[in-house]
Parts: structure tokens; sequence; C-alpha cells
């Protein structure tokens, strides 16, 4: 593995790792960020990784271009894996319903089963969280199985509730905040996502991993959640 380096602007570097995405590029993901992270020390303000690459910002102050390319070439010289136990895993209660989860019927349809396998292959591997963003604490986590792989819609909603889970080919995600989305939706969670009042704000990091759990109706209703149909919901003011 031979990183490259490209210049995003006088005090930034995204680091390149991988070409394409893959499960197994986030042991060295999160070797190179902890790594980073060490040799840049208090001259970096933001590190941020993604499915392929890292995104570091540095206080030009602290350090020239050439001094920040140098540092990150000698951090990563002998780069080995982290555990792929470093990150926290988390098991995540989700209502699936076709409610909530209007792509529930077509994506079982698609594939000749019925939702309840639907629901079963979705819940049935540890999804690995690549990177944050679009919202805060929107993690996008894979990799589905391929069976389950469905191209975002066509026309994106304008409103999609909070906790709702979806997926996106082989991505998975879940809304933070009630915002406007293109997922494939199958269900919803009570799980808060995003926290001012929590350490890091966001519940899931990079590395993390994710299990979704199937819950009923009631359960979810026992856990706050919201089980206004998704419709009903769109038509609000």
């Amino acid at each position: 593995m031979t990183p490259r380096l490209e210049t995003v602007g006088m005090d930034s570097l995204i680091v390149r790792l991988f070409e394409t995405i893959d499960e197994a590029n986030m042991p060295w993901l999160a070797a190179a960020d902890s790594a980073l992270r060490e040799a840049f020390g208090s001259a970096l303000i933001d590190l941020v990784p993604s499915y392929t690459t890292l995104l570091v910002h540095y206080d030009v102050v602290a350090l020239t271009p050439g001094e920040a390319r140098e540092r990150i070439r000698t951090a990563l010289t002998d780069l080995a894996p982290a555990s792929a136990e470093q990150g926290r895993r988390h098991v995540i209660p989700v209502w699936y319903d076709e409610s909530v989860g209007p792509e529930l019927p077509r994506i079982a349809e698609r594939l000749g089963t019925s939702v309840a396998d639907v629901v079963e292959r979705h819940c049935a591997r540890d999804y690995g969280v690549f990177a944050l963003g679009f919202a805060p604490g929107y993690g996008f986590m894979g990799l589905v199985e391929a069976t389950l792989a469905t191209p975002r819609l066509k026309t994106p909603r304008q409103k999609v509730a909070a906790g709702s889970v979806g997926i996106a080919d082989r991505q998975t995600a879940i809304y933070p905040l009630r915002s406007p989305g293109g997922w494939n939706l199958l269900g919803r969670t009570a799980v808060t996502l995003f926290d001012r009042d929590r350490e890091g704000y966001s519940l899931l990091r990079p590395g993390d991993r994710v299990r979704f759990e199937a819950i009923d109706r009631e359960t979810f209703i026992a856990q706050g959640g919201d089980t206004t149909p998704l419709e009903e919901r769109e038509e609000r003011p």
C-alpha cells in the first residue's frame, strides 16, 4: 500500500490509501487515523476518515506544507492494520414496517421473497461505519449483502423522519434528523444518533460496527419511537 497525497487547500491534504470501497480497508484507515493524530499532535486541526481516504487539516502557522507531507509519510511508513475490534459495537433496535419503511415490499418483490426475509437479511451481519456526513451523526455503513443492494430513489423525498433506516446500493444508514433523503427506507429506530450533550456528539464514529435488531411496534413505542406513517409526516407543514 502506497499512500497518495492530494492537496485540497492551503492547509489541507487528502491521504488516499485505496481506490475502491471495501470493508477490508477499515483496519488500515483506523491505523492511519491513529498514526496521523499522534504525528501531528497540537498542529492538527481536524482529521476526517472516509471510505478510502483521510482528510488532514493542519495549522499552517505550526507547519509548512512540506513539513506536513513529511509527517504524513513518516507516520504511515510500515503501517500495520488496527484490530478489527478497535471500534465500538452498537446494537440498534429497529421497527421494520411498511408504514415507516415503504420500500420493504418492493425489495421483497424484486428478490421474490418475503418482507420478513428482507428484514432477516438486513439484521444478519455487522456493518462497519465508514464515514460520517450528510447530516450530524449520519453514519455511512456497509456493506449490505449484494442481493439487498438497491439504487437510490430517482426522486428523493423532501422529508424523511428522524430514525429512518435505509439502504442505498450496498450501503445502509440511519437518518439522525428529519431531512430530505433518497435512500430506500426499511424501518425506524428510536435511538438518538446526535446529541450536543454527548461527548463527541455522534453515537457512531468511523471504525465502529452496527448490528440491527428487529423489534415489534409495542417495543418501539416503549423506547420512545414515533409510529407516525411516513406519508402522513410528509404532508405536515
